[in-house]
């Protein structure tokens, strides 16, 4: 189960929106991101990381997207149950393998 966030999803779209904003502007793109984090209470560095996954999923800087991130915790969670219930059902065969091949006392 994932961490609680400590900004609502609004505040992360508005935040993010207006830095993108912002450094799209020459004259204001020095220190975007930390005046922009000041105005809204939000530290520059998780701002940074805000951008620049929105940037990702917005295909205009390589990396793994939201999405993509998102499917492959899925598979790798169904892997690791796949996994276990493989190891079960071998140890299950085996267990029953053992009692065919001991002798039947009747």
């Amino acid at each position: 189960m994932p961490a609680p966030r400590k900004y609502p999803d609004e505040l992360r779209e508005r935040a993010t929106r207006m830095a993108v904003e912002a450094r799209r502007d020459p004259a204001t793109r020095p220190g975007a991101l930390a005046r922009v984090g000041n105005q809204l209470g939000i530290n520059h560095e998780t701002l940074r990381n805000w951008v620049t996954q929105a940037e990702i999923d917005g295909g205009q800087r390589p990396g793994t997207t939201t999405d993509q991130a998102q499917r492959l915790a899925e598979l790798e969670r169904e892997n690791r149950e796949l996994r276990r219930a493989n190891a079960i059902l071998k140890s299950a065969s085996a267990f029953f393998a053992a009692e065919l091949d001991r002798p039947q006392s009747r």
